[in-house]
This record gives structure tokens, sequence and C-alpha cells, in this order.
């Protein structure tokens, strides 16, 4: 038989009640009874923005830019930001009309606010959303054109639209004239 020393013995002792499952495990911790999650409310609608003093020309515009089409049944310009299209001006040449569109919006009252006139018009519905139809040669369009950096659409329950006066305005309106 052969002698072994006691450090070995030990060893050994301890590997073979560690395979053998003598050895007590740490003890587990409880998991956690399962939580579950309390319906969330709906977000709520977002605030219209705040329109910062009273005077209309020191509002911030509202983000976007404008694009300018042309094509054979007229022409377009559309102001909006990533994709989403806030006001369009279109052009019908037959009517010698241009159409103002506001998407997701109401017919009804809205005024229509430049440097040198206000004047409230009536917009119709539209699949689209609302839409304002005025002659070629209506002087509001040049106020439009022509107002000092901006002009503002506004209708009650909706936020208004603080719109840069650029080029885009005027192409569409002289394409409309001829």
């Amino acid at each position: 038989m052969r002698r072994q020393f006691p450090a070995s013995l030990a060893t050994t002792i301890v590997a073979a009640a560690a395979l053998s499952g003598c050895i007590p495990a740490a003890p587990h911790p409880e998991a956690p009874a399962p939580v579950r999650p309390s319906p969330r409310p709906a977000p709520p609608p977002p605030a219209p923005r705040p329109v910062l003093g009273s005077d209309w020309r020191d509002w911030p515009l509202t983000p976007g830019d404008w694009r300018y089409q042309r094509t054979a049944q007229g022409s377009t310009a559309m102001f909006g930001t990533g994709g989403v299209t806030r006001l369009t001006l279109i052009c019908d040449p037959r009517t010698r009309q241009i159409r103002l569109g506001r998407p997701a919006s109401v017919a009804g009252s809205v005024t229509i606010r430049t440097s040198s006139t206000t004047k409230i018009v009536t917009a119709q519905a539209v699949a689209a959303g609302a839409e304002i139809a005025l002659g070629a040669n209506d002087p509001l369009l040049d106020a439009m054109a022509f107002s000092r950096g901006r002009f503002t659409i506004e209708q009650q329950g909706q936020v208004p639209l603080v719109i840069p006066a650029y080029a885009e305005i005027g192409r569409v309106i002289e394409d409309c004239r001829g």
C-alpha cells in the first residue's frame, strides 16, 4: 500500500467531496417575483407651440424650407421639413387660381398676416386638410411674396405657421399669372 502525504490526502478528500456534491454550495438568492408593468397612459397630445410676445413679427419661424416644382399641370411650392409638408401653394393655370393648402388642418376662418396687410379668408375642407383658393391677381399673394421676411397663417385650434417669404412663393404666382 502506498502512503500519501497529509496535504495531498486533504486535497483528494476535498476534491472528491466537491465532485460528489457534498459540499454545500453558496445559497442562491431567491429570484424576485416578476414585476407586472402597469399600463402606461397614452402620451398627451403635443402642446401648441407657445407664441412668444404679442408681435407676430417676433415669433420664431416654423422649421422647414421651401421646395419648388414645375410640371405640365402647373407649379407647386411646398414648405416643410423632414418629409412633413406644412404649407403648399399650387398654381392651376386653367382656372388661374392659386390654392394654399395646409395638410391636417380644418375648414374655417384663417388669418393671414403679412408686413403690409392682414386678411381673413375661408378655408374649405379637402381630402388632405384645408385649402384656400385665391385668384392669381389677388393682392394678398403679392403681400405674402413681398412680406418683410415672414408671414403667418393662423387658425383657431391650430399651431400658427410662421413662414419665411422666400422666392418660391413669387415663382408660383408668376407662373399662374402667365
